[in-house]
């Protein structure tokens, strides 16, 4: 039982940082105005080496950690030869490309940290592919499986436009209050533009998604109810998202100070939220929805 949990936060971790990692990737090389893109890309770099390290470092012990599952518990996570079979699995397969991939984001990083944003972007989108093709999204084959697997991945990757965006937005909350004022409004207005079509997109893909695996919306196993307690905070964090962008942005012309001040509270709320969402999601992906 304590190894399931250890792999859930695994899967946590790998959630969170491949996500904020994806965010800073879009703002710097597509979101923000042109002007500020450089500013964005230097601000967030280390960053950037940070959350993708742990996102390669975590992609790596989750498959450790699997073999001890599928095996005979801790004594089997530190043994190659489980790990082989382990890379043998449908999992395996996948995942051996996941952490592939991750590795090779962080050399690419290293290597010249600001001119190829947009590699990063394609690498972090191929590993959203990826995880969209293991755990329940996986329970198909055929024609309905690839269905599944696709809205699965459109799902991945709008959770992670739109919380991954939540951390660049701040900052530049803080830049528009300064010289770069003009060119962070554009940036924000930017983001909530792609922000509508990245929270529509993870309502309709997850109530697909939900459908696919339980058959229903609401479901009495413990799967079904934390699943619940997620899509709770999810709509909260919509209803927070609403009113920064239809009551607190009219605000701002008449109270500019106190309205940007809150503004920034409810992106941090939005934040936290999102990291509890995320927690909930790794934590039931791993039970069996029946």
């Amino acid at each position: 039982m304590a190894l399931a949990y250890v792999y859930a936060g695994l899967r946590w971790g790998h959630f969170v940082t491949l996500m904020l990692a994806f965010g800073c990737l879009l703002y710097a090389a597509a979101w923000a105005a042109p002007s500020l893109r450089r500013l964005i890309a230097q601000r967030f770099t280390g960053l950037l080496r940070v959350t993708l390290l742990l996102s390669a470092v975590t992609s790596t012990l989750m498959l450790m950690a699997q073999g001890g599952l599928m095996a005979d518990g801790w004594g089997d996570v530190f043994s190659p030869d489980v790990w082989l079979a382990v890379a043998g699995t449908r999992f395996g397969s996948v995942w051996l490309w996941q952490i592939l991939l991750a590795w090779v984001s962080v050399v690419v990083l290293w290597l010249r940290p600001h001119r190829q944003m947009p590699v990063l972007i394609i690498l972090c989108v191929a590993q959203f592919l990826l995880m969209a093709g293991v755990g329940h999204a996986a329970m198909r084959d055929g024609i309905s499986g690839a269905l599944q697997r696709t809205n699965h991945a459109v799902h991945l990757l709008c959770a992670a436009a739109w919380f991954g965006g939540l951390l660049p937005f701040a900052y530049c909350l803080r830049l528009a209050k300064g010289r770069w004022r003009t060119a962070a409004i554009v940036t924000m207005m930017r983001y909530s533009r792609y922000g509508h079509a990245a929270v529509a997109g993870v309502i309709v893909s997850g109530i697909i998604n939900t459908l696919l695996i339980q058959g229903t919306l609401v479901s009495s196993t413990a799967y079904g109810k934390l699943l619940l307690i997620k899509s709770a905070l999810v709509a909260l964090m919509v209803v927070i998202a609403l009113a920064n962008r239809y009551v607190l942005v009219p605000r701002m012309a008449t109270d500019r100070s106190r309205t940007e001040s809150l503004f920034l509270r409810t992106t941090q709320a939005e934040l936290i939220l999102g990291t509890l969402v995320l927690a909930a999601v790794s934590l039931f992906a791993t039970w069996e929805p029946f």
